[in-house]
């Protein structure tokens, strides 16, 4: 028996000996939990944190000397918009040159489930990426990212908006009851499948025509499974407090913690209220409703263009959308309701200075092209037509599909969101690259720049948030928001995604004038253990996962 004892002893500190697969050396370790950094080396074996401390005399296969650089738990995107994406590059190079090795996507409109009439409904974004949609559910869309491989780990919310439009297609009307029903299906089947919860986007047709009391009752079920609410508010303008309320209440109700994605005040008749929000945020949690938000940290926000008119338009989908902009009474209408304020919908028109403030990123018509990166002010001098003319017109040559960059916020409500302790970061824009289909757009520069962004300008530049506090937004405060109880901290038995960078250098490079350009600094990016990023360029492994949620069911 004690020979027997002392073999698996032996058996035990022979498995001990083995060399690690990678030490990093020499770093200044920033945790992720907030702590101040600390000199050390970390070993990685099997894609895990084996051992934190003075590892010098260590055996190892690979080596990565840190010396003064950050060494950084990797970043977690709150709101990527990957889904689609990540089928044309996996690598997805605009998120990994900014540190970002995990992405939680799905705002309100999510990849899955999907039926024939909303893929045919869809076609334009499909054919955008040249993406053929083989798949129903999300356990078929998981498996196929899982076939192919990716750069980053990638989870998904189940999109409230996408499993109205599988009862109920794109119709302004509410369910019957047994449609409901239908629809809770929908959001447990999608949990089961591995999804992290319940999302909305409020502001873009056909969610506008959901009731709160459907939300609750949608939330309700991905809260059995231990979900979260994720929510693109109904306003972000002058009705947001009325959005807020609205945003407690289902938590509430639906006993759900929410989060806020892109916590913003939009329009120059609101700038200044962030102080308000904050309050308001505050005594709802001191109140014990477990409320949090994310920022991008930009005073631009980005989205379709279509938002601009009224959701009623909307009804039917986008072909009815058209139809209504090229009927001379319904365009008056639609116009005389976007010059008119009103709280009734989120209306951007009354949300900035003018058509210069609007810039437009994406078309899908290849004869637009060369309006990418121009403003509606240049294209309606180019049109030698009014302004509003200019938005309907430009929206029915694109068949609706038009992304805009809009600039409505002010630089201190956007720095006072980002200070708050419950507030992480979201970088809300698809993983795209310089190059290839996905180079021929024109993004927001926060597609490529908003974690080193953050890092220039927030914690070098202007030190509104220390080095430290900037990681905790980046890593465990998501971490913990999303139930990912192995990511987001430096730590022994951590899935070992991390960030090496030079604190001195790290910058954003994209600009709203010129966007597809890397972020620099950054000279390692690990995603379980692999590089993807080594000595400053991309490796082409693709060692990303898929991270289902905690309903999921094998």
């Amino acid at each position: 028996m004690k020979s027997f004892t002392f073999l698996l002893f032996a058996m035990a500190s022979l498995a001990d000996a083995q060399p690690y697969d990678v030490v990093i050396r020499n770093g200044r370790i920033v945790d992720g939990t907030g702590s101040p950094w600390y000199s050390g080396d970390i070993a990685i074996q099997g894609g895990k944190i084996a051992a934190i401390g003075q590892l010098a005399q260590a055996e190892t296969k690979g080596t990565i000397d840190a010396h003064g650089m950050v060494v950084a738990p990797g970043f977690i995107d709150m709101l990527g918009q990957s889904e689609l994406t990540i089928l044309v590059n996996p690598h997805l190079p605009s998120k990994i040159f900014q540190g970002i090795t995990t992405e939680i996507t799905g705002e309100g409109g999510s990849v899955a489930p999907q039926n024939d009439m909303m893929i045919g409904a869809d076609r334009a974004g499909y054919d955008h990426f040249h993406i053929s949609p083989d798949w129903r559910t999300f356990r078929e869309y998981f498996a196929r990212l899982e076939k192919q491989g990716m750069g980053i780990n990638l989870a998904s919310y189940v999109g409230a908006t996408q499993v109205r439009r599988m009862v109920l297609g794109d119709a302004d009307r509410a369910p019957s009851a047994s449609e409901l029903e239908r629809m809770k299906g929908l959001v447990r089947d999608a949990m089961r499948d591995g999804a992290v919860g319940l999302s909305t986007a409020l502001q873009y047709a056909p969610a506008p025509y959901a009731s709160t009391e459907e939300l609750i009752a949608l939330a309700t079920e991905a809260a059995k499974l231990g979900g979260t609410y994720a929510t693109h508010m109904r306003s972000e303008g002058d009705a947001i407090t009325a959005a807020i309320d609205e945003v407690i209440r289902i938590s509430r109700e639906a006993k759900i913690p929410a989060e806020i994605w892109h916590l913003k005040v939009a329009g120059k008749s609101n700038w200044g209220r962030m102080p308000e929000i904050v309050a308001k945020i505050d005594k709802a949690r001191e109140s014990g409703v477990d409320i949090t938000a994310d920022t991008y940290a930009y005073t631009a926000w980005f989205n379709t263009f279509s938002a601009f008119i009224a959701p009623w338009a909307h009804d039917g989908g986008d072909a009815k959308l058209i139809e209504r902009l090229k009927d001379p009474a319904m365009r008056a209408r639609i116009r005389k309701e976007m010059v008119a304020p009103s709280t009734a919908w989120d209306n951007e028109w009354q949300e900035i200075d003018g058509p210069e403030a609007i810039l437009v990123s994406v078309v899908h018509n290849p004869k637009l092209l060369p309006l990418q990166g121009k403003t509606i002010a240049e294209i309606a001098k180019l049109w030698n037509k009014d302004p509003i003319d200019t938005i309907f017109d430009l929206l029915i040559a694109d068949d609706a599909y038009t992304y805009v960059a809009v600039f409505g916020m002010s630089e201190p409500d956007v720095a006072l969101a980002l200070e708050q302790p419950w507030v992480s970061v979201c970088n809300d824009s698809q993983g795209t690259a310089p190059d290839g289909v996905l180079g021929g757009e024109h993004p927001h520069p926060r597609a490529y720049g908003t974690f080193p962004h953050i890092l220039r300008k927030y914690v070098r530049e202007e030190h509104k948030l220390s080095l430290e506090d900037a990681i905790r937004k980046f890593s465990a405060l998501p971490a913990q928001r999303m139930r990912l109880t192995d990511r987001g901290v430096l730590k022994k038995g951590m899935w070992a995604d991390i960030v090496i960078f030079d604190p001195a250098t790290i910058r954003d490079k994209a600009t709203f004038e010129n966007p597809n350009q890397l972020s620099e600094g950054i000279q390692y990016v690990l995603v379980n253990g692999v590089s993807v990023i080594e000595n400053g360029k991309q490796t082409n492994a693709l060692p990303g996962r898929v991270l289902r949620g905690p309903g999921f069911v094998r």
